[in-house]
């Protein structure tokens, strides 16, 4: 009796699955989400319950640290006028697309990890799949913007960026990615609403054109940016090392003379930036290149997006995505000291996890002259 009566309800899924398909061709419904919906009704869960509890924490504590850190970094630079300076703005937009991706994705994970459904309409679902990739690509944009500055300065001692240019790159940043992302929200490409994954996600498809889309999305959110910032960084660390040896040797031949070679500023103090912008470079790829990797053979590969653990490691991914935004500020209190002591004054009790260091005169002088010496005129 029981297994007719499990036969019977599977016939039943079935013709539901084949009415759907009839009615709205462009919706992917898979044979997993219809035997989750069956265990549903029995009963059963997508995650244990363990799994729901951990996710959940996770998931409240990276939302948390993302909108009160990022929040403080953009007020910081709106109401303090010295950190008004074109790598600022730059690291306020990255700031501000991070909290917004927070606001827009994360607790609609949350509620879809707790309940194990989509409560919410179609076309919000489809919003926040256009959210997640409008924001990854403008922190990612940010980065770049940030990575080729630091390569000028560094390597070919320029400094181009001023603070018109930077809000013309934010800008240029936005519509971009607002052009590249909006398909999604078209539901063009089709995308699948949970139970089969936290929120919505590129689905499993066969046309030619999707797969075009797909690529291009994640070649111009990704590949392509990464790879750039890449090669900047093995330029700006070969210059850094032919540059300290250079000055060692010049240091040991000067020896003998009465003035030895001396360098026009604080070489360190440049050096510690990039080493932050650096530092924002490999948590960034670390925490998006699994999830971009996944959803690319979801999108090519239907044992994949059919796959039994679909649901978890989607949420696994997506937490890791997420754990960027979170961690950012971290890195700027940590390694940014005009921030920290902006942070000792406007928010004193939250953000002293360090003793207040005392108040230094600030440097006017244009970035290229801190990698530059007194005798060669050569890049640190």
């Amino acid at each position: 009796m029981e297994n007719s009566s499990y036969w019977s309800q599977w016939g039943n899924s079935n013709s539901l699955v084949l009415r759907t398909l009839w009615v709205t061709p462009t919706a992917q419904v898979t044979q997993q989400a219809v035997v989750q919906e069956a265990g549903q009704g029995a009963g059963g869960r997508v995650l244990s319950v363990p799994l729901q509890v951990v996710f959940s924490v996770l998931i409240v504590c990276v939302l948390l640290l993302a909108l009160c850190g990022n929040a403080v970094v953009c007020v910081m630079v709106y109401r303090r006028a010295a950190m008004r300076s074109a790598i600022n703005f730059l690291l306020a937009n990255l700031a501000f697309a991070d909290m917004t991706l927070a606001v827009t994705a994360v607790p609609f994970d949350l509620v879809t990890v707790v309940t194990t459904q989509w409560p919410f309409s179609a076309t919000l679902c489809r919003a926040s799949a256009m959210f997640l990739w409008l924001c990854v690509s403008v922190g990612v944009a940010m980065l770049l913007a940030i990575s080729v500055d630091r390569f000028l300065i560094i390597v070919r001692r320029q400094d181009r960026l001023t603070p018109h240019r930077a809000k013309i790159l934010i800008s240029a940043s936005w519509i971009v990615a607002f052009f590249l992302s909006f398909p999604l929200f078209l539901e063009y490409p089709s995308q699948q609403v949970p139970p089969s994954a936290p929120q919505c996600v590129l689905s499993y498809s066969t046309e030619a054109s999707y797969h075009g889309y797909v690529v291009i999305l994640a070649l111009l959110s990704f590949f392509v940016p990464f790879a750039v910032m890449a090669c900047a960084f093995l330029a700006i660390l070969s210059s850094i090392r032919h540059n300290v040896l250079r000055i060692r040797c010049d240091s040991a031949l000067s020896l003998s003379k009465p003035h030895p070679l001396h360098l026009s500023v604080d070489v360190g103090f440049k050096t510690r930036a990039f080493f932050t912008i650096l530092l924002l470079f490999v948590l960034a790829f670390a925490s998006l290149a699994p999830l971009v990797v996944f959803s690319l053979c979801a999108a090519f590969s239907s044992a994949v997006y059919n796959g039994p653990e679909f649901f978890q490691l989607s949420t696994w991914l997506l937490i890791l995505s997420f754990l960027r935004p979170a961690l950012n500020p971290l890195i700027y209190y940590c390694r940014i000291r005009k921030f920290r002591h902006a942070c000792a004054r406007w928010v004193p009790f939250l953000c002293r996890l360090r003793p207040p260091l005392p108040r230094q005169a600030q440097r006017k002088m244009r970035p290229s002259v801190v990698y530059a010496c007194s005798d060669d005129r050569s890049s640190i």
